[in-house]
């Protein structure tokens, strides 16, 4: 293990070479990176599926729903996210005492746990009482696995790393979700999809304590008392790199969120697409974007991360613009290539986004940092739909949204904002490096330093 971003006697943390380096994951790595990436798609399937499920939730008991009325369904879905923010912020207070893999085990199981009861419900508060269980620690063990990836990681391979592990959301758009209400509507049972979780989330579980590695924590000063503790945590919340880092991921939020929850009632309202082809809309998104990630990754290490993202940013306005202005009676491949464009472009500038944020703090403070960032995420997600919400107009029954195209404009506003903030990013001293070392490098990592010179960081 090489602590506190420590430079070995080659001069390189352990697998960074210079820029323009593009080293392959060697096995081991590749297998850390899949079972992390099963616990994002756990996580994000059992955030994601709630919402479809509304229609069977609202049906009487007697037909095997709950009988929600609207306001208990919408929630039951904010539940999960209030909760995950305010778990985020406690578990600041202890995410960087611990070794990675204990902390991940212990979320993971709470996650496992909170999904299970979800299953069995048999209630509205019974099933709020679950989601917010499932909220609390699946949002925890979400920022985890990318406290995991920096530590392993280090700056040269971390957008490929990130890459590979963001490939969970489109394999939940194209898969998990889909298979989630198949399965709910094939048996009509709501907790079908729940249950298939629980038992998959045992499963990755298992598979987590075989191949994931002794993960020790950073080197660093972790205070004991409680008043040395909370110094530390308001340390690190306060800390400057940390706050821009804070900003940085509620712009990127707020200029694409704005315009994903009215998307299907301004599909179907505005534009005229028929709701059962609404669910075209993730299945092409996820199958454009699941290839894709992976190179963006790549290409972010190879070429700088700062460089790629402001290309991908800029490119993403003009699919937020697209979107919101799409013609009524548009032909329905139209419509999905363009909602595919704004899915591929909004989720690739998030793989050099992150790499960034996650060099944004020192190893020794990286779990704390990252779990306040997730806290902040959330956050800014309900902020963000309660903003377009306000932005736009109440619709009659069956009508058009208005307003729509200006929460395009303001949108695209924001993610022009953030091609000029990500220049104020800067990397913490160690954030660049790998503190635990997997497996060794990739034989080829020694052959491309000798080729482009010695370490640098591909930012």
């Amino acid at each position: 293990m090489f602590e506190g971003g420590e430079t070995p006697a080659g001069g390189c943390p352990p697998g960074q070479v210079g820029r323009g380096a593009s080293p392959r994951l060697t096995w081991p790595e590749t297998l850390l990176l899949l079972v992390l990436a099963a616990v994002q798609f756990t996580h994000i399937v059992d955030f994601s599926i709630v919402m479809p499920l509304g229609p069977l939730l609202e049906k009487q008991p007697a037909e095997h729903g709950l009988g929600l009325s609207l306001n208990e369904f919408d929630s039951i879905v904010a539940v999960y996210g209030v909760s995950a923010a305010v778990a985020g912020l406690l578990a600041a207070l202890i995410m960087d005492r611990f070794d990675r893999k204990r902390l991940l085990t212990v979320f993971y199981t709470g996650f496992i746990i909170g999904t299970g009861l979800c299953a069995v419900a048999p209630n509205y508060w019974t099933l709020v009482l679950a989601r917010v269980v499932a909220g609390a620690f699946g949002g925890v063990g979400a920022s985890a696995t990318l406290v995991i990836v920096g530590d392993v990681f280090p700056d040269s391979r971390r957008g490929t790393a990130m890459g590979v592990l963001m490939t969970a959301f489109s394999v939940a758009s194209i898969a998990g979700v889909p298979a989630g209400l198949f399965v709910a509507d094939s048996l009509g049972y709501w907790q079908a999809p729940f249950a298939a979780l629980a038992v998959l989330g045992v499963l990755v579980l298992v598979v987590m304590q075989i191949v994931l590695p002794p993960l020790p924590r950073p080197a660093g000063d972790h205070p004991a008392g409680a008043l040395s503790i909370l110094s530390r945590y308001l340390t690190v919340m306060r800390r400057p790199s940390h706050l821009l880092a804070f900003l940085f991921m509620t712009s990127l939020v707020f200029g694409s969120f704005t315009i994903w929850p009215p998307a299907p009632l301004y599909l179907t309202n505005n534009v005229g697409m028929n709701e059962r082809s609404l669910i075209f809309v993730y299945i092409c998104g996820g199958l454009a974007t699941m290839p894709l990630l992976s190179w963006i990754g790549k290409l972010s290490d190879r070429f700088g991360k700062r460089l790629l993202f402001r290309i991908l940013a800029t490119i993403t306005i003009v699919p937020l613009l697209l979107m919101t202005n799409l013609p009524a009676g548009l032909s329905l491949p139209w419509i999905l290539a363009a909602t595919t464009f704004l899915m591929v472009a909004t989720s690739g500038r998030m793989v050099p986004a992150m790499a960034l944020i996650t060099a944004s703090s020192d190893p020794s403070e990286r779990g704390s940092f990252l779990s306040i960032n997730s806290a902040v995420q959330q956050t800014a997600l309900a902020l963000a739909a309660m903003l377009s919400g306000a932005m736009m107009g109440e619709p009659k029954a069956g009508g058009p949204l208005t307003g729509y195209t200006n929460v395009g404009i303001f949108s695209a506003c924001v993610t022009l904002l953030t091609v000029f903030m990500v220049g104020i990013l800067r990397p913490a001293p160690g954030g660049e490096a790998a503190v635990v070392a997997v497996a060794p490098p990739a034989p080829d990592a020694a052959l491309v330093e000798q080729a482009v010179g010695p370490c640098a960081s591909a930012d």
